[in-house]
This record gives structure tokens, sequence and C-alpha cells, in this order.
């Protein structure tokens, strides 16, 4: 025997209106849980390869041998990405003072300034990677819950016209229309919920990340405006910082002027 309550019977006398608000719904969770996976799971993968990465800088002799390691490894978490900027301005104010003496807005201002440039400019890329998505996080979470109160005021609307149209007004026949419409009350806090949490944690995720990463711009900028990373297998700061550039040179290849290759590498 069919049951003329529940959720089947609400799809089956569904008009294209409800449909409608249920399928922007549907989309909304894939969406959404789309997102929570796929961030969730690089976000995994940042902080080992961050904490990889930290603890060899940390270790390293010197300047070289963490050109040598992006050089190998490629910039595959926030901090290499911030350190290979670096070591980009770097080269970017080397050529300058070798070049014929032509420099553009980029090349503006002392070392100090160009260095200053490139790493900001490194942490907004990775700010604007890490907050990926998180805006249609927010979306959802906000707007759900008035799509599923919307399909349900119209759903009792049309409950009650049907009523009135039958002239039965007892409560077994109130009940079932009005209880199918409250369905989409539900979808649509199913929905939203998730999308809330998830945002929550993704932005206290990425305020995390990026204070270190602060944090670690200014010892990155220490070390490379001096050249040098303090260190007893080291003496002379110059040797250093020029085989730190023929490291990084080596592995930028062949590059212009007036664009640092840092800028396009995540």
């Amino acid at each position: 025997m069919e049951n003329p309550l529940g959720f089947t019977h609400f799809l089956q006398h569904a008009d294209p209106i409800a449909r409608t608000v249920l399928a922007m719904l549907v989309m909304a969770s894939i969406g959404s849980w789309y997102l929570i996976v796929t961030k969730g799971l690089q976000g995994v993968r940042v902080r080992r390869r961050s904490e990889a990465f930290l603890a060899a800088f940390w270790e390293a002799p010197n300047l070289e041998a963490l050109a040598a390691r992006i050089r190998e490894k490629g910039t595959t978490d926030p901090f290499s990405h911030l350190l290979h900027h670096g070591f980009t301005a770097i080269e970017q104010f080397q050529r300058g003072k070798c070049g014929n003496g032509n420099t553009g807005l980029l090349d503006a201002g002392t070392p100090e300034d160009m260095l200053s440039r490139a790493l900001k400019r490194a942490i907004d890329e990775d700010r604007s990677q890490l907050e990926f998505g998180q805006t249609f996080l927010a979306t959802v979470a906000s707007s759900a819950p008035f799509v599923g109160l919307f399909g349900t005021v119209y759903g009792i609307y049309q409950a009650l016209i049907a009523i009135g149209i039958s002239g039965q007004g007892t409560l077994d026949k109130v009940a079932g229309p009005v209880g199918e419409a409250l369905i989409m009350t539900g979808i649509g806090l199913a929905v939203a919920i998730p999308a809330a949490v998830a945002y929550n944690a993704f932005a206290r995720a990425n305020r995390n990340t990026l204070s270190r990463l602060n944090s670690f711009a200014y010892d990155v900028f220490s070390f490379l405006a001096t050249g040098i990373k303090s260190s007893p297998m080291r003496s002379d700061a110059r040797s250093t910082s020029e085989k730190m550039i023929e490291l990084v040179r080596a592995q930028s290849g062949t590059l212009t002027p007036q664009a640092p290759p840092g800028l396009s590498v995540r």
C-alpha cells in the first residue's frame, strides 16, 4: 500500500517551483561537500609539507642548501613559496645592477624595499589560494536556510489552497501537506550546517597558517637582507649570497627583468 505522506509522496506531487528549490539545495550541498573534502585533504597535505620544510629550513647549514632544496622539490607549501619569492627578489636586484640601468617600477627602491614587496606578494598569493572556495561555503551557510524556508512557505501555501478547494479542513487533511512542506526547511538546514562548520574550521586554519607565515617572513627578510644565515660553517657573507643567487638562477632559467619569475609559482 502506498504511503500517502512522506518525502516520496512530496517528490511525486511537487510542482516545478518546489522541484527547482530542491534542485538548488541539492546543488549547493554537492558543491559544499566537494569543497569540504578537497580543501580538507589539501590542508592536511599542506600542513605536512610545511612542517617538513620548516624543519629543513632551520636545520639547513646555509642559504645555498635551501635554494638547492627548492630547485629539487619545488614550492609545495606557502613557506617554500615565500622563500622562493625572496630568492627571486635578490636575483632581480642583481640583474638590475648588472644591466643597462633601465629599471621599471618593479625594480624601484632599495634592495630591502624590493625584498619586502616580494614577500608581501607571496603572502597575498598564498592567502588567496588558502581562502579559495570559502566564499561559496559562506554563501551556502547563510542562504540555504532561507531557500528551504521559501520552499516551505510555498508548499504550505499550495497545501492550504488544495485543502480549501476540497473543503476538508480536518487535522488529518491539514497535517500531511503541511508536514511535507516542512521537509524543505529541514533540507535547507542540512545543507547549511556542514557549510557553516567547514567555513569556520577553514577560516581558523587559514588564520593560523597566515600568522605563522607572517612571522616566517620576518626571518626570511632578516636572512636574505644580509645574504647569510648564521652558521659556524661560513665566514664570507658575500660569497654565500653569490652562490645562492647562482642556484636560484639555475632553477629559474632565462628570465626577463620586467616580471619576477616567482610570482607565478605555487
